[in-house]
């Protein structure tokens, strides 16, 4: 990192509440996780004993079966974030420019910004249309965070074959991908994906993510990986959750089911954009964020002022958990 850089950035804001009087859709984490991963964690402490095995066969394994690459092309992380870091110090230097979504998750201007470069802004659905050609890394989020949606394969993939052409590597994060069924960009040359287990297993603070990539762009994330990164606990877990075909089809099903129903009740009373995530962001207009934001919070209910988004000043996001918890979101927001 760039020292005078380290200086200068500060924290971004981000969802979720530790609050247990209120139900928290700020966060847009998985309310179940996968059946036994209690006993999963509690065997692993045995293990925990000695260093975790380097690298990480199982868990490499494992994630490659999840997002269909070779387990060569794994390098375990911990958490999703860690994976976009990584990805970031290896390709970005000071005075570099890096193309950047906007509305979108925050931390990748950070961690740019963490280098000394500068993050360039392009409105999300039109940054595959942009040249990559000036830029030392490219940045996407699919689906994208705050807005939802997913973008077109083809065209994804049409993008991703310009930045390897422009030899600008490509940062896909697809922290939500797993509520989808489109397929991972993972073992895709030129290409770095970053990973969470976070949202679909519902484990925040288990802190468990990978990055995958091939060629030149691996060795460089192998290289810069710290050794023993990932606990032995975290590593049993997250593969034991990513071989849980069976909860992810579950979990699909029901977000997918459940976001339909929210999106048209929410409908009625405020514009809410299309989305392929386990989340809705609302255009709450003349109801104004801090009302709705503080009235849901009176009633048992945390959402996420969306307003710290780039380019966003009257919305709000909310996540898709269960039935009997969305019930309660609308009856917070009047619907």
């Amino acid at each position: 990192m760039e020292p005078d850089a380290v200086r200068r950035v500060g924290r971004e804001p981000h969802g979720s509440s530790d609050d247990p009087d209120v139900v928290d859709f700020s966060a847009n984490t998985n309310p179940r996780v996968p059946p036994g991963v209690r006993d999963v964690y509690a065997d692993a402490l045995d293990a925990a004993r000695s260093y975790p095995v380097e690298p990480p066969r199982a868990y490499r394994e494992a994630a490659a079966d999840y997002v269909d690459c070779a387990p060569d092309d794994v390098v375990a992380t911990p958490g999703g974030l860690a994976a976009i870091r990584l990805a970031v110090e290896v390709s970005v230097t000071a005075g570099d420019d890096v193309l950047v979504p906007a509305p979108s998750f925050a931390e990748y201007a950070r961690e740019v910004r963490l280098q000394g470069a500068a993050p360039v802004f392009v409105p999300h659905d039109e940054l595959l249309d942009a040249d990559p050609d000036e830029y030392a890394l490219a940045v996407v989020c699919n689906p994208n965070n705050p807005t939802g949606e997913c973008y077109d394969a083809d065209a994804l993939r049409a993008f991703a074959d310009a930045c390897a052409d422009a030899r600008t590597p490509l940062l896909v994060d697809e922290a939500f991908l797993g509520f989808t069924d489109q397929p991972s960009l993972a073992g895709r040359d030129g290409v770095v994906v970053a990973r969470s287990l976070t949202k679909l297993f519902g484990l925040p603070g288990l802190r468990a993510g990978f990055a995958a990539a091939t060629g030149d762009q691996y060795a460089r994330l192998a290289a810069a990986r710290r050794t023993w990164n990932v606990g032995a606990p975290a590593l049993a877990v997250g593969a034991h959750c990513m071989r849980d075909e069976a909860f992810v089809a579950d979990t699909r099903r029901r977000v997918r089911e459940e976001r339909a129903r929210l999106r048209d009740a929410l409908s009625e009373r405020f514009e809410v954009a299309p989305s392929d995530a386990p989340f809705l962001l609302l255009d709450v207009g003349s109801h104004g964020v801090e009302e709705v934001v503080a009235t849901a919070r009176e009633r048992g209910v945390a959402v996420r002022d969306a307003t710290t988004f780039r380019g966003l000043d009257s919305h709000v996001r909310v996540a898709v958990r269960t039935r009997e918890e969305n019930d309660r979101l609308l009856e917070a927001l009047d619907v």
